[in-house]
């Protein structure tokens, strides 16, 4: 199943399968969904309670303020070409290995699939990034990296857009990344669920393209299944000794190449007016235009 999130003719936000052109909607948001008895499977075969266009829609992010959102970097492509990029060394930390590191960031900066985006206040170097996002179905805790999975009710197209030069700045002490990707993160357009996926089930992922478009120029990507760590590690490591709530979001970080910083000065950095698509394969696409920074 597909399902999305959208603004209604009345100003609601509602939730809705996707069949065929069409949004079967409910008249819930989807993380009161996942919370209700049944989850999506139950609500995909109730009447709906409208029937929209989905060309037509106003697309919100499938989890419009999802109740936390952890950032991981799992792929070792990614985290050896972004040290090159910054010190020379693209050597990776044996602590990355040891188990899957991520930080927080901010559920109240989410955008739509289809938002502008404004630079950061005072960024220069404004970057997307091209990564893929579990949504949680259920609270859950203490999982097992075997059988964590099961407790994911989709997966969503997720982009981190990030201020490097800020980044840069940060990273210099022991918290890590705060001001430089703490105000976009645009998610969906579709929330697509495992079942529909497994076809493509390769390694540690899936084998699905995930690729960055600047102005319709392929800047660069990778696939899925290069993944270091699965979901079912992040998952694991993410709740022990904690509780993951419906609605939660964990990403993967940036495939490899999947970012400007990776390039190495080959591509520039974003500016006002630039369009960016994040594409996955079977997953949909986000595109956004690039604006200035708003008032501060």
């Amino acid at each position: 199943m597909k399902w999305v999130s959208y603004r209604s003719a009345d100003g609601s936000a509602r939730c809705g399968v996707v069949r065929g052109d069409k949004i079967h909607a409910v008249g819930m948001e989807l993380v009161e969904l996942l919370r209700a008895e049944g989850g999506l499977v139950a609500a995909a075969t109730r009447e709906p309670a409208e029937i929209v266009e989905l060309a037509t829609a106003d697309l919100l992010a499938p989890i419009p303020v999802p109740p936390a959102v952890r950032n991981f970097a799992a792929f070792e492509r990614h985290v050896s070409n972004a040290g090159r990029a910054a010190t020379g060394d693209g050597t990776v930390s044996p602590v990355w290995y040891e188990y899957p590191l991520f930080h927080f960031s901010n559920p109240a900066a989410i955008r739509g699939p289809h938002d502008e985006v404004p630079i950061a206040p005072d960024a220069q170097l404004w970057d997307y990034e091209v990564e893929v996002a579990a949504v949680i179905a259920g609270d859950c805790s203490n999982l097992d990296a075997a059988t964590a999975e099961k407790h994911i009710a989709g997966y969503l197209v997720y982009c981190d857009w990030s201020a490097r030069d800020i980044s840069a700045s940060e990273m210099g002490f022991v918290y890590g990344p705060s001001k430089s990707k703490d105000s976009s993160t645009s998610l969906g357009p579709f929330l697509v669920t495992p079942d529909e996926l497994e076809p493509y089930r390769s390694d540690r992922g899936y084998a699905l393209r995930m690729d960055g478009y600047v102005n319709d120029e392929h800047y660069g990507g990778g696939s899925w299944d290069e993944i270091h760590w699965s979901f079912g590690e992040m998952l694991a490591h993410a709740s022990r000794g904690t509780t993951l709530r419906a609605g939660d979001i964990l990403a993967s970080g940036p495939v490899g190449t999947g970012c400007i910083q990776e390039l190495s000065g080959h591509r520039p950095y974003l500016a006002p007016g630039d369009a960016v698509r994040i594409e996955v394969r079977e997953l949909g696409a986000i595109s956004a235009r690039i604006t200035a920074p708003e008032p501060s």
